[in-house]
């Protein structure tokens, strides 16, 4: 079976293509890519991994034609300035009893 291997950086996305035995793992498949290698950053007990934006666990059994994504964490500072926005309307108000 194939699969493909998923590592997005903001510069650039690395994609490994595969070929694994049928009832191969996500962390077969992650080990045999080589990303874990060339991104020594990445830890598989921390960044979480997903097929096609499904969050699955490391022992899942991948399928044909899978693509295996690997996510990076990003530090709250670079995440959205809508979300602060969102957080503010979502803020219930006080009622004064009147």
């Amino acid at each position: 079976m194939w699969i493909t291997v998923v590592y997005a950086l903001p510069e650039k996305q690395i994609l490994e293509q595969l070929e694994l035995a049928d009832g191969s793992t996500a962390r077969q498949a992650i080990e045999l890519s080589r990303i874990l290698e060339i991104h020594p950053e990445v830890d598989l007990k921390i960044n979480k991994i997903g097929v096609f934006s499904k969050v699955i666990k490391l022992d899942a059994v991948v399928y044909d034609g899978d693509r295996i994504e690997i996510y990076r964490t990003l530090p709250k500072k670079s995440r959205s300035p809508y979300a602060k926005e969102k957080k503010k309307i979502a803020t219930p108000l006080k009622n004064d009893g009147n």
